[in-house]
């Protein structure tokens, strides 16, 4: 476990030995709805479906989870600005659901119409290509692009095409971007010679240690925990990245004893390797990542007002 990790790891075990009394003080009135904003049989949907079923052996909660997908995570959001604040109605997104698809949209909706609960994993977000291209670094795959080939360039959202736009623009080049539904329909298509290069969040892991796939550059601010060695976007040009997470949040207004028990709960599970979620996280996304409270409330609003930045650097 490098450093950074232990630190990680010990900060987390300070604040659940800190909260650790707080679901065990709070009930929930009835059911929990679990609105889950990715589609069914996803990694994302199995981290979701894999916590709720550690909530009810831990806690004796009762979770209905259920699928809400669309438009980026926006038609979740639009189910859960107005339901009960009493903790029975939570929701499973990412960070770019409140900040980038919000403001893109302007639908009006916006991140003060939600109680953020707590973050459960960061994106390990890679541009990836398959092992027999020959292409060991992004700049392999410029090259071709350069040489004449229309280089597919396979994307999960608006926000990840305008940076896969910034990052050809960057190098000279432009890619023909394809939008697909979810990583693992991008990894899929990426495998089967249907897309040539692409944006993929953390599952490629195993693909990448096998050989078959390989980070072609780290989309984040920091390097991939897997293949340090392959490129930042910071690196190549861009002034933008895909960093964020996993995120739970409820209706504005939440009881604050039903936020506070609910993110204790989850990080503790996600937290030990033991479980079933804490497994998934370490494996494909390098570890849990837990921001709450207050402080996920203002990570919130900063995403959301970032956002102009990146349409209008796009828009150019």
């Amino acid at each position: 476990m490098t450093t950074a990790a232990r630190t990680l790891m010990g900060a987390v075990a300070i604040v659940l030995a800190a909260t650790a009394t707080r679901a065990a003080e709070w009930t929930p009135p009835g059911p929990i709805s679990m609105l889950i904003g990715f589609r069914a049989g996803g990694g994302a949907d199995t981290q979701a479906r894999l916590i709720a079923q550690e909530l009810e052996a831990r806690h004796g909660w009762t979770i209905q989870p259920q699928q809400v997908t669309g438009k980026g995570g926006l038609n979740l959001a639009a189910a859960l600005k107005d339901a009960p604040v009493d903790g029975t109605v939570i929701g499973m997104v990412v960070t770019e659901t409140l900040g980038y698809n919000m403001a893109a949209a302007g639908a009006g909706l916006h991140p003060d119409d939600f109680t953020g609960i707590t973050t459960t994993a960061g994106f390990q977000m890679g541009v990836v290509a398959r092992r027999v291209t020959g292409w060991a670094t992004l700049e392999d795959a410029i090259a071709a692009a350069k040489g004449g080939a229309a280089l597919r360039f396979g994307v999960m959202s608006p926000r990840l095409a305008d940076l896969a736009y910034l990052l050809g623009k960057a190098q000279g080049v432009t890619f023909n971007i394809v939008e697909m539904r979810g990583g693992k329909a991008v990894m899929d298509g990426i495998n089967a010679g249907d897309l040539d290069l692409g944006f993929v969040a953390g599952i490629q892991a195993a693909s990448v240690a096998a050989g078959d796939l390989v980070n072609l550059a780290s989309a984040l601010s920091v390097p991939l925990n897997q293949t340090p060695e392959a490129p930042t976007f910071a690196t190549l040009g861009v002034d933008f990245n895909a960093d964020g997470q996993f995120m739970f949040v409820g209706p504005a207004g939440m009881s604050t004893a039903a936020r506070s028990a609910m993110s204790t709960a989850i990080a503790e599970i996600i937290s030990d390797p033991q479980t079933g979620a804490g497994a998934l996280i370490a494996s494909a996304f390098g570890g849990p990542s837990i921001l709450a409270g207050d402080a996920l409330q203002a990570q919130m609003a900063a995403d959301y007002d970032a956002a102009g930045a990146l349409l209008a650097a796009a828009s150019e």
